[in-house]
């Protein structure tokens, strides 16, 4: 038999379309259920890609993407006006 799992504690990826909005109304939009969902997230990730026994550099060099495009965004404005000048 297939247990049923309560629309709560399903993931994003098991919610069918339908089930959408009252599974959004669910979640738990305190800051410290923010603060919980950014803990579990950091916890996963760092579990997931650095604590491991043979590590590679994929993870510290994802934090570094993200770091390095996220820097870039407040700046775009600037550097796009700046691309399209000719220095002659």
């Amino acid at each position: 038999m297939a247990s049923v799992v309560p629309l709560k504690e399903k993931k994003l990826m098991d919610v069918k379309l339908g089930e959408l909005p009252s599974w959004i109304l669910m979640r738990d939009f305190t800051p410290k259920g923010i603060a919980g969902a950014f803990q579990r997230d950091y916890y996963r990730y760092y579990n997931k890609y650095v604590n491991v026994k043979k590590g590679g550099v994929a993870g510290i060099s994802m934090v570094l993407a993200a770091y390095v495009l996220f820097n870039y965004c407040p700046c775009y404005k600037e550097l796009k006006h700046e691309r399209l000048r000719k220095y002659h």
